[in-house]
């Protein structure tokens, strides 16, 4: 049948190249004979090549019924319809070129030839700082308010300050990944974010799991490399240590609207400042958020959100770092947040200028055991800043920030929990040259009175990001 077909095509070919049978032959001579002699060349070379080809065929046929009677019984024998396996290098004959056809059935996906399809991107970030401060910020207190470590402000003289790798990566078209390592100024590794988020339920829903910020708030949410100012302002080092998070899960939904609403709520663990210590099998600390904003104009939008976090603390201690006293408190922790974020950029582009205004009130409510004595205590606070970046690459900013004075526990003086009748506040100055949106130099001095005695920084920090790691600056 085979070479029929071959017989039949070199039959084809011939017919296709030579004259029509009643059209007299032009006389053989000048450009005419040249174009003859070609053609009768290029019959000669396809007689040629038909004949390789035919002999390949039957060198195959004969490969495969040489290898059918030699199949141990039992085994497989050739499906009609179905491609045998293409033959090994060994079994070619000299010379001979096997083409496998490695096609996957059309039933399942064509899998990627690329070594590098399904690695996930790795963006590093690194922060150094330089402290100068007229007190030790070691000893430096917020009164009133007994901090976790990570609300205490950076150390004098040079630092490392928070460094990161992120691996992030789309896992399929259901669900992308993120891991991002922090590592200290003590050099200790830790695992900062480590989730997954769903990227195609329907109605606007996103789902995220694993160990995450919290959306509470502003700035909450901000890695510390994209934090407005060097520090978090006052009220975040109080009353969140900084910012929360937290093993847990997060359900968002964009409502369909006009303008931009997105409602949301949050389970952890509740290991975190302000919470501590949670065995139970619920959920230790619960969260909701709303957040809505809307373009102005062509030139500016504002955000605005409110925010719940209510936590429960067990045998929750604190140290002192003037006194050593270890102060514990048991009962739980809630706090709203009210935020306000107004932005501007001629023309809706915030490359060469634009403005970022933002405010942030807390009110908060802790019920429990304070040093062993119960009470009720109502934090609260408030800080108002504005950045403006005038040029492409300069950008001045202005931040002020206050705790109310809480009243006394009777029982607590001379603890932790003792204002000494004082109202901590801050206020910071920055001066920012960018080299790009993935490298910036930064300058704030910073006058603190959260202590009983004011203490005057200068803050110098530097930071690189390298990497597939989006822009978020605006």
């Amino acid at each position: 049948m085979t070479k029929a077909i071959a017989a039949l095509g070199a039959a084809a070919i011939a017919l296709a190249l030579s004259p029509p049978a009643h059209a007299a032959p032009p006389p053989p001579s000048g450009d005419l004979a040249a174009i003859q002699q070609q053609i009768n060349a290029l019959k000669s070379d396809y007689d040629a090549k038909i004949a390789d080809l035919q002999a390949r065929l039957k060198a195959a046929e004969e490969r495969a019924a040489r290898a059918e009677a030699a199949a141990p019984p039992g085994s497989a024998a050739p499906v009609p319809g179905v491609a045998a396996p293409a033959p090994t290098a060994e079994a070619a004959a000299p010379g001979e070129v096997i083409i496998a056809d490695n096609t996957p059935p059309a039933s399942e996906p064509a899998k990627t030839t690329s070594a590098n399809a399904m690695n996930p991107g790795v963006s590093v970030v690194l922060n150094g700082n330089y402290v100068a401060a007229s007190r030790d910020t070691a000893l430096q207190r917020i009164m009133g308010f007994p901090q976790g470590e990570d609300g205490r402000p950076l150390p004098r003289g040079f630092s490392l300050d928070e460094s990161e790798i992120t691996l992030a990566a789309n896992v399929d078209p259901f669900l992308t990944a993120n891991l991002t390592v922090s590592f200290d100024a003590e050099n200790q590794p830790s695992v900062e974010e480590a989730y997954i988020q769903s990227t195609a339920l329907p109605a606007g829903i996103t789902l995220r799991g694993g160990r995450f910020f919290s959306a509470i708030g502003y700035l909450n949410e901000r890695h510390a490399h994209n934090w407005s100012f060097i520090d978090m302002p006052l009220p975040y080092r109080a009353l969140l240590g900084n910012q929360y998070g937290d093993d847990g899960v997060q359900a968002r939904w964009l409502v369909p609207a006009p303008f931009f609403v997105e409602v949301g709520g949050e389970m952890f663990r509740g290991d975190s400042f302000p919470g501590a210590n949670n065995d139970k099998n619920r959920a230790g600390t619960q969260t909701l958020f709303v957040h809505t904003g809307s373009d102005i104009n062509t030139s500016s939008s504002f955000l605005a959100a409110l925010s719940y976090i209510h936590t429960d603390a067990h045998n929750r201690t604190t140290t002192d770092p003037v006194t050593g006293g270890i102060d514990t408190f048991d009962g739980s922790d809630s706090l709203g947040i009210a935020s306000l974020v107004y932005k501007w950029a001629p023309g809706g582009n915030p490359v060469n200028k634009n403005i970022v205004l933002s405010a942030e009130y807390f009110l908060g409510r802790q019920e429990g055991l304070f040093n062993g004595l119960a009470a009720t205590r109502d934090p609260r606070g408030w800080y108002a800043q504005g950045v403006f970046q005038f040029t492409p690459h300069w950008s001045a900013g202005l931040r002020y920030a206050s705790l109310d004075k809480v009243d006394l526990i009777p029982g607590l003086a001379g603890t932790g929990y003792d204002p000494m009748g004082h109202s901590p506040s801050s206020v910071s100055g920055l001066l920012e040259y960018d080299t790009s949106e993935f490298g910036r130099f930064r300058l704030e001095l910073s006058h603190d009175m959260s202590d009983l005695r004011s203490n005057d920084m200068a803050m110098f920090q530097y930071t690189v990001v390298y990497g597939p790691h989006g822009a978020h600056r605006y």
